[in-house]
């Protein structure tokens, strides 16, 4: 009886603490109302109405005072004043049907978005978006508990819902953007605008917590290699900053496609060139090779007026025709793509704007972008040469794991105390009962992925909170780590490893072989054994999803189950990468042809 009054106690107060919380909003949100300009110009008016004779002369100055002080709202500075109050009324059916976002989720911010479209796609798999539109803002702000407000200034492009916000001569979406703003500030959420293009210069003064100059940075799931060689097209390309740009003659002689700097099919055109010609704008410039290097495609500056007191010119008629004839190697792609993928990539780009923000208590923050890159390595060390192996590897990696998770047996060893002393957070697990010659010995009949079997991989999965977990069986340099979670992430495959060559290596018999029908499966196409990434129907897995590896199927039956499997070019090897540091992948300056 005692824990049941105690338990209805814990409930009221519950329900007495949500109420309070509530009428909090309530008042926070009515104070807010009753100082918007709205409600003064509506003030204004009826008065005007009212006494027609004096309040229609004072009339005009009072209107332009209002949008005077309209323009200049420091939302930041209402918010010093109050607490930051979190909605308890997230869950209504009304949010779920106009959004399908009910909350916030442990793994994704939601993210109330006023943005242009190439900044929705670039965000999407990394946030939980909730488009705002001019007629609905109101009634999505109130039926949704967002984590965050995202503008970009290539929302106010023409054509857009949101075109020409912050213009004084666009009363109405403009309005309505303050009201998010105020709403924001009201409710303690941060605000953050992407200065991504030219936009009205009032939208940069309503009163961001953050104005972040530049994009959102290089979206791997749409810039990535992996479909390049599915990819036909024309060796050389020339990216057009504006549509209007003359093409040079010389591209024009040497076949050369050509294709718009926001044009939707950017990726497939750098995809299908070996080289790509740039205009050699600062802003351009950076913008655009890293797309291409993403893509696995060397890049020309090109100077639409070339400096006469630069040295000597080799000229784009020698520059694009040595470039197009030799094909980036497979060392030399891996390494582009892997300088975007620490560097510039979106979910990179999106910690650093989200970095030092004011988030309402309970929140996540700014971490969680990069959650999905998070990694659980799960290995066995045999002993202390092994753990010693294990903490060297993984302390040197360019992508440090989140976690690792080991045999209790093997917590205590030298190489797993080190780890731990680094900051690395280690977790264990029992293959069996304590102290049992099975649990002291680890030795299984199934010999499958260094030494264990699925089974006991998944005994080390269950103990992992990452999303991607890691099989270390042995020494991967310091860069595989973070090229195998690059893989993933440009793919969005299920696991990826080396080529299973016990089941054939391109769909042949397990010798190597054709098979003796002559018949071809859809992955069984000549030459894929010489790419970086190629969808295959069986890998030796290094890197698998979590969710996964708790299944405890074996790695021969994934494809079956409807997995999607790539595996990594030879350049990989099985394992041990180069340790030599990153080649500087710089441009060419055309028409000098330089490396700078």
């Amino acid at each position: 009886m005692k824990r049941r009054e105690q338990s209805q106690t814990e409930q009221l107060r519950q329900a007495l603490a949500e109420r309070e919380a509530q009428l909090q909003e309530a008042r926070v949100r009515l104070a807010a109302v009753e100082g918007s300009t709205s409600l003064q110009v509506g003030r204004a008016l009826t008065a005007a109405a009212k006494k027609p004779g004096r309040s229609l002369v004072k009339l005009p100055r009072d209107l332009y005072r209002l949008w005077r002080r309209s323009g200049t709202t420091r939302h930041t500075e209402r918010r010093r004043g109050v607490e930051p109050v979190r909605s308890f009324d997230a869950d209504r059916q009304e949010a779920r049907l106009l959004t399908g976002v009910p909350g916030g989720g442990e793994d994704l911010l939601v993210a109330a978005t006023v943005v242009g479209p190439a900044i929705a796609e670039a965000i999407d798999p990394y946030l939980h978006p909730v488009s705002l539109r001019p007629h609905d803002a109101q009634i999505v702000m109130d039926g949704v508990d967002v984590d965050l407000v995202l503008v970009s200034a290539s929302a106010a492009a023409p054509g857009s819902p949101w075109a020409h916000v912050g213009d004084p001569a666009v009363v109405d979406r403009t309005r309505a953007l303050h009201w998010v703003l105020e709403s924001a500030a009201a409710r303690g959420i941060p605000t953050v605008l992407i200065d991504d293009e030219p936009a009205p210069p009032a939208l940069r003064a309503m009163g961001f917590d953050r104005v972040h100059k530049g994009d959102a940075g290089v979206p791997l799931h749409l810039f990535n290699p992996v479909a390049a060689h599915l990819t036909p097209g024309p060796q050389a390309v020339f990216v057009r900053g504006h549509r209007d740009e003359p093409v040079p003659d010389v591209l024009t002689e040497l076949g050369a496609g050509v294709v718009d700097a926001d044009s939707s099919g950017l990726a497939e055109a750098l995809r299908a060139a070996n080289v790509a010609v740039v205009p050699a704008f600062p802003s351009e410039d950076v913008r655009l090779r890293r797309r291409a290097w993403a893509c696995g495609t060397r890049v020309v500056a090109h100077a639409a007026v070339p400096d006469p007191a630069g040295p000597a010119a080799e000229g784009l008629a020698v520059t694009v025709p040595r470039l197009r004839a030799e094909e980036p190697t497979p060392s030399e792609q891996r390494g582009m793509l892997r300088q975007v993928f620490l560097r510039e990539a979106t979910p990179v780009r999106l910690a650093e704007i989200l970095d030092g923000l004011d988030f309402p208590p309970g929140t996540p923050g700014a971490e969680l972008p990069l959650r999905g890159r998070s990694v659980a390595v799960l290995a066995d060390p045999a002993g202390e040469s092994d753990a010693e192996l294990l903490a060297d590897d993984l302390l040197a990696a360019a992508l440090r794991p989140t976690e690792v998770v080991v045999p209790s047996t093997a917590s205590r060893l030298p190489g797993i105390r080190r780890l731990r002393a680094e900051g690395v957070t280690v977790r264990t697990a029992r293959f069996s009962a304590p102290d049992t010659p099975e649990e002291l010995t680890r030795g299984t009949p199934d010999v499958r992925v260094g030494g264990l079997g699925p089974e006991r991989w998944a005994v080390l999965a269950e103990r992992a909170t990452a999303p991607w977990a890691h099989l270390w069986t042995a020494p991967v340099g310091r860069r595989r780590l973070a090229d195998l979670v690059c893989a993933v992430e440009c793919s969005d495959a299920d696991a990826v490893g080396t080529v299973d060559l016990g089941a054939g290596e391109d769909g042949g018999d397990p010798d190597g072989r054709p098979r003796e029908d002559g018949a071809r499966g859809f992955f069984d196409r000549p030459g894929t054994s010489g790419q970086q990434y190629v969808f295959v129907s069986s890998v030796v897995p290094e890197l698998a999803r979590t969710g996964l590896l708790r299944r405890g199927w074996d790695p021969a039956e994934w494809n079956r189950r409807g997995t999607r499997l790539l595996a990594l070019g030879p350049d990989h090897g099985t394992g041990t990468d180069s340790d030599a540091e990153d080649a500087v992948y710089n441009t060419t300056d055309a028409p000098t042809g330089a490396v700078g």
